[in-house]
Parts: structure tokens; sequence; C-alpha cells
């Protein structure tokens, strides 16, 4: 039995996912990274073990009734801990922020925003003073009563739901219709109706083109169909919908993603004309403060907010006599709260930017900025790869703040691959040696020095001098794409030169405007030219970006390659399915029959917790298993469908290695380093990383000889230097088999193996947006314009020893 003065937190027999009963001591007040290979089980350490073992405890310590559903959450697998303080997640979660959630309401300084307002804010004459709440857009009291507080709205019109007016009705014309049957249908309506439906749409009296598309009106009428020879159609009631109506149904109420999507192309979104895209009520933006509405401020990048504020509190120090005590408080407080997100390299963001459209990297230093205000101390907090998405140079503040959560009087755990952050760590965890079943083992624990003597470590022959990669010779360009004048987000008459037939990297720290240049600018370009000219020698555009592969449970690694199809139709063949007369789909966990009805499929059940967010607990009927008994029963060479899911993909390319279709689909994926996934994975449970490397990998399944253009953002997130390798050398592959290949990265190590690379700056947001050097790495390591040069000489450098 340790002492309550034991300064260490002590692990034994952890054995979740592929720990295998690993022991382990890590020191209380101190900062750990926990490094390795993916899928070595670093984050089973401490995630799935460690931060899950303080939440069940705190989950016992809520209330008596809690306890009963301890078992219902699942506690982790580990004999037991010791020394453990209550613990923090900062994980990057998986599911997607809600579009009224923001960058101000991520950070709570929208909070401190609208109190400013509400206290200090100069009214119009007569006007009553408002309450906080009217100032947000997500409350009744403050959204503009148009869009909702949404700041934009979604609308038809004749060109974008009629888009050939020299088509008839009959012919087509209007393409918002739905297809098949109900089209047909709301055409014999309107013949029905009186209405020409073989005259061209453009000849058609105004009246009647705008009655057809935008009526509210639903007349019932009796529909005598045309008769088919082979069979007999009879009277029936047909209700009529207009173009509009039936878009605007299907875009809002649809559960179909397919259905949605097409609605979506016959609408424009554009600026809610009520509000200005500024989302709240004009009483709430008749206020100001410093001359400035509460739109117009939340607007501001936060450095540009910071400044201002800035010259607003010398001023009110300067007006002593005149102070008003609130002013000076609420703006000082909102300076100290911006202070620490601009540190971590996030003051490009404004506070009404929203949150869908941040990175995971982003939100999680969002909710570490957070962390730091909040004053805990005595606490574990466990983060996920903070330097997810951070430029090298922002790399150095991350640290410091990691510090000062540390000084402050707590343990800091830390997943990282980055090599800066775990040479600065106090102790370090490595697990391993390899991904999956070859990991789930402690190589190391202690100091990062005393890491150097561990041979099957992949973490040391990085962090104690990188392996030289194979020396590349430079490639030429077979063309070459230009952009001139681009003026998007904070690209300013940006020009640029992408080369052809080689591999570039687009560098620039966060917010400079990388992404924006090559997922917006550069995807649209290309995909315009390959339209248009014949003689383009590019061919094919694909992006590879990290959207989830699904936003459900319900989609995974096999059903997103096509590998569950496979799966399912061997399962036909089983003997149990053959002398039931089983098809595939009763080996599908979306449809009836063969799931497990308890939980529809899903694997696990909601947990509702008395003042506190629901959680999932397995499914008590299947266990997780997500089939009901009797489709258990089918097995193909001694697995069960559940049991198949289950397998890694480098457990499943040795059971099907005979069974080509899926062969390929799993010697793919290997091959781009995710053999350690398992087929049945939650698309929910992937990181944008592993989810755009599954996509490379199925693209790359199906490789053409047409040469294509390949756009991948970040492609390294949350990879380990040696994945990295595994990566590139598909990507080099890709560009040595005649196609184009062109990154967004921050990994430096990755841009000096490019052939070209184009650095934007100098800073981010509005201090970014152009480019500040261009060419071979080394040529660009030996300019001095952006932040990037440094770096990336310091990775051109021979490696010492």
């Amino acid at each position: 039995m340790h002492q309550p003065t034991d300064s260490f937190i002590r692990v034994r027999g952890a054995r979740e996912h592929n720990l295998r009963g690993v022991d382990v001591d890590v020191p209380r007040d101190a900062l750990t990274v926990f490094t390795g290979v993916s899928g070595s089980g670093k984050s089973s350490l401490a995630f799935g073990t460690v931060y899950a073992e303080a939440q069940r405890r705190y989950f016992e310590s809520v209330a008596p009734y809690a306890r009963r559903l301890i078992h219902q959450i699942g506690a982790p697998k580990v004999d037991s801990i010791t020394g453990l303080p209550p613990a923090v997640s900062l994980e990057q979660r998986r599911s997607a922020p809600g579009s009224r959630s923001s960058v101000g309401t991520v950070t709570l300084l929208s909070n401190s925003l609208r109190m400013l307002y509400s206290r200090a804010g100069t009214y119009p004459p007569g006007a009553e003073r408002l309450d906080s709440d009217a100032f947000s857009p997500n409350t009744a009291a403050g959204a503009c009563p148009e869009c909702h507080g949404i700041g934009r709205i979604h609308r038809t019109s004749e060109e974008l739901l009629v888009p050939d007016p020299e088509l008839s009705i009959r012919q087509g014309a209007i393409a918002a219709w739905p297809g098949a049957w109900q089209g047909k249908n709301l055409r014999d309506i309107l013949e029905t109706l009186g209405h020409d439906v073989d005259r061209p749409w453009r000849e058609l009296p105004a009246e009647e083109r705008q009655w057809i598309l935008f009526t509210e009106e639903q007349p019932v009428v009796t529909v005598h169909p045309v008769r088919d020879a082979d069979r007999i159609q009879r009277p029936y009631q047909g209700t009529y919908m207009s173009a509009h109506r039936w878009v605007m149904r299907t875009f809002a109420d649809s559960k179909s993603p397919t259905l949605r999507a097409r609605a979506e192309k016959f609408l424009a979104d554009s600026p809610c004309p009520v509000c200005a895209g500024r989302r709240l009520r004009s009483e709430a933006l008749a206020v100001t403060f410093a001359g400035r509405t509460i739109a117009e401020l939340a607007a501001l990048p936060l450095t540009e907010l910071d400044r201002v504020l800035a010259d607003i509190l010398a001023d009110v120090r300067a007006d002593a006599a005149g102070t008003d005590e609130a002013a000076r408080v609420l703006t000082a407080d909102l300076r100290s709260r911006i202070g620490p997100v601009t540190e971590l390299g996030l003051g490009y963001l404004s506070l009404d930017r929203t949150a869908p459209t941040l990175s995971a990297g982003e939100l999680q230093r969002l909710r570490l900025a957070t962390q730091l205000r909040s004053g805990l101390f005595g606490v574990v907090y466990v983060l996920d790869e903070p330097s997810a998405g951070l430029h090298p140079a922002d790399t150095e503040a991350l640290l410091g703040v990691l510090d000062r959560l540390k000084e402050a009087g707590n343990t800091v755990f830390v997943v990282e691959h980055h090599l800066d952050v775990v040479r600065h760590a106090d102790w370090l965890v490595d697990v391993g040696p390899l991904a999956g079943e070859h990991g789930g083992q402690v190589l190391h624990s202690g100091p990062p020095a005393a890491l150097a003597g561990r041979t099957d470590s992949a973490t040391a022959r990085y962090l104690f001098g990188t392996p030289a990669g194979p020396a590349r010779p430079a490639r030429s360009p077979s063309g070459s794409l230009r952009l001139s004048g681009v003026h998007r987000n904070n690209l300013r008459d940006l020009s640029a030169e992408f080369p052809l037939g080689v591999f570039t990297a687009v560098t620039g720290v966060s917010g400079s405007g990388k992404s924006t240049l090559v997922g917006s600018v550069l995807a649209e370009a290309a995909a315009e030219r390959i339209a248009a000219d014949g003689e383009f020698p590019v061919r094919r555009l694909v992006e590879v970006d990290q959207k989830p592969i699904g936003r459900t449970p319900r989609s995974n690694l096999a059903t997103y390659t096509g590998l569950f199809d496979v799966v399912r139709k061997l399962f036909t063949a089983s003997e149990e399915a053959l002398a039931r007369g089983w098809k595939a789909g009763r080996f599908s966990f979306n449809v009836a029959g063969g799931r497990c009805e308890t939980c529809q499929g899903e694997g696990f059940v909601s947990v509702e917790l008395l003042f506190l967010p629901s959680t999932y607990a397995p499914c008590p009927e299947c266990a997780g298993a997500r089939y009901n008994a009797e489709t258990l029963r089918a097995r193909h060479r001694g697995l069960n469908i559940a049991e198949v899911l289950g397998l890694t993909v480098e457990s499943a390319a040795e059971f099907f290695a005979d069974v080509p279709a899926a062969a390929r689909s799993l010697r793919a994926l290997q091959d781009i380093g995710l053999g350690y996934l398992r087929l049945g994975q939650p698309a929910t449970e992937l990181s944008g990383g592993e989810a755009q490397r599954i996509k490379l990998a199925t693209e790359l399944q199906r490789l053409r000889r047409d040469h294509t253009l390949y756009l991948l953002d970040e492609p390294t997130t949350g990879l380990h230097p040696a994945d990295v390798e595994v990566l590139l050398r598909q990507l080099h592959g890709l560009v040595d088999g005649g196609h184009s290949v062109v990154v967004v990265e921050h990994d430096m190590a990755v841009v000096a193996s490019a052939d070209w690379v184009i650095d934007l700056g100098p800073g981010g947001g509005t201090s970014g947006g152009r480019v500040v050097a261009s060419g071979p790495p080394a040529e660009v390591a030996r300019t001095h314009a952006g932040r990037t040069a440094q770096y990336l000489a310091r990775a051109l450098r021979p490696s010492p020893g």
C-alpha cells in the first residue's frame, strides 16, 4: 500500500485494447509525454486507462445512484491505479460541433464581450438597457428573427431550379423536381391543371412560371395518367407541390444525406437581408462600445481585437476622472482571456468564426487556452496531440503553455509525436515496439535522455539522430498551373505557380491561408482547366481531406472501403446461411433481421446520467457484437461476422489472403500504415488523419493511368515519424507513377523531401495571405522572408551520428 505522500501515479496490469498487462509509474506534477508509432497503445494507456479510471471514480463520487451505472459504463481493464488525482481530458473530439458553436462560445470569450456591451455599452437615446443574453445569437432574446441567429439564409431562384429554359417541362426543364415517378406525378398534375408541359420553359408567361416554381398552394386534382400498353393505371388524387417547396422541405427534413445534398444544389446561400449576416436583432446592433457594434468586434482577428481593447483601456485610464469602472474591469478581463489564445498561435481567429470550420487541433488548443484561466490545480490534464496543425514556430509557445499548467500545480500527460514536445518532457513513456498486437508494451518510462539505449524503439531512432531518407534526384516539372490575382479569405492579390508532375509542399504558420489556397482556389482552378482544356496534362483531380468517412458509428472502415460487401458475400456461402436461405442483408447491422434489435445494430446504448452528459455503454443484449445470437451462429473459417469485424487490418490480410477482392483493399491499407485499425472501427473513433489515409488507400487501390492531381491537407497529422516515412513512400510513388501531389504541411521532414515549396505568410490572418518564398526546399531554406525558412534549414541539415 503506497502512502498518500507517494509522488507517482502507479498503473498495474493495464489490458485495455492491445496493452499487455502494462505496469508503469509516472510522476505527478510533471510534464509526461506518451509516444509510440500509430496504434502502439499510447492513447489506450493515457486516455483509455488513466483518464477512464479517473472518470469512473468521479461518477462513483457524484451520487449513490451513479454507482449502479458504473458497470454499464464499463471500467477500464486494469488491476489497479494508485496516486491518481482528478483528471481533465482535452482530447481531439471526433464529433463535429454545431454551426451555432464558435470560437467565442468555445473559449467563453463571448460571455465576457456580451457582458461588456450590456454593462458598459453606449445605448441610443431612450433605449432600455439590455441583458447580456440579448447580445447572443443563440438566444430568443438576441437572435435575428429572420435567420434565427444563423446569419445566412438559403434561397432558391428560377435560374437554379430551371438551369436550361430551352427545355419543356416534359423534357425535364424543372431540374429540382424529384426523379422517377414522383417527378412524373408532378408533371401529370400540372398538365391536369391546364399548364402546357410541352412548350419550352422560356416561352411560358412569367406569371405562370412564378406559380409553378414558387406557389405555396397545394391543389389536389384527379389525374388520369396515360396508359402504358403493358399495365393498367387507374386515376388517382394528386397533390401539387412547387419546386421551391419541394427543395426547402427536402433540405430541412430529409434524413437522407444524398437527397439533402441534391436539394442543396438548387439553393443559394446568402447573408440574411435583415441582419446583414450579423445574426442579432436590431436592438442589440444599435448598442456600441468605443464606436463599434458587438458584431464588428466579434469579426476582428483576436490579435486585432486585443489591440483595439488595449487602446480603449489606455483611453479609460487616461480619463481617470470619468472612468466607467465596469468598462475598465471588463475590458481588462477580456484582454487577459485573449492572451492565452493568441499565445497558442490562434490570434488569426475571430470570435464569430464557427466551430465546424476549425480543425481538431485548433479546437483543442482553444480549450487548452480556456483551462489556463480556470485556476484548477492538483489535477491531471490529458492532452491528445496539442501540436497537431501547428507550425514549428508556434510549437515553442505551446511548450510555454504546457509548462504553465504544470507550474500551477498540475500533472500534464500529453500523447504526442512532435519531437520538440518529446524533447521538452520531464518524463517519457514510450509504447511499442510496433502497432496493434505487435505493440502494447512500455519500452521506456523515465527521463527522455535515457531512451537512447533502446534499440527496439522507433521513437529513439528519430529522437537521437533522424535516419537519413534515401536521396531523391530533383524531378523536372511536366507543366504548371498558374494562379494570379487571387482574392479569397485572407489571400490578397496572390499569384502562385504550381509545377505539375512533382511533389509540392505548401507551408506557412497557422492561418496564413494554406488550406484556402490549396483546398479552395487550386482545387477550383484545376477542376475548371480539366473540364475546359483538353490539352491540360492533368485529367483527374482527387482531393483527400480530413473530413470523417461517416458521421455515425454505423460507418466504419469496412463499409467505407467496400470490404464489408465482400465479407457479407462470403458469409452467405457459409453452411448456416445456405441452410437458412440467408442473403447478404442478413449480415448487415443497419437493417432488421440479423442485427441486435436492443441496440438497433449500434453495439452500444445511451446511458442517461442525472446532471451530467449522457454516456454510452456496451449493449447489454449483444455485448457490443451488433448482431443477434442467431446470426452469430454463421461462421467463416471458424469466425462469426462480429469476430471478423473485430480483426485488425493486418490480421484480416492473413485471414483473407486467398480472397483477391478483400486482399487488394487490405494491402492498400497496410501499405499506408493503417494495419492496426479494426475492420469494424466506427468512423466516429477515427482521427482526421486516419480518415484521410483511409481515403487515400481507397484511391490507391483503384489507381488509374490518367495524370491525376492529388491534394492533401496535412496528411501527417497524428503520425509518428516512422509512419510519416511510410506515407511519404506512397506519395512519392504516386509522383514517380506520373502524377502530381500537393500537400499542405507543417512537418519539416515532409517539406524537406518535396521537389517544390510554396511558403505563405509572413503571419496568420490579415498578416498572411502572401507568397513569401517559393522554389526547391534548399532555396526556400536560404530565404529570410518567412517563418518557415529556419526550421526547413534545420531539417535539411545532415543528422548527427
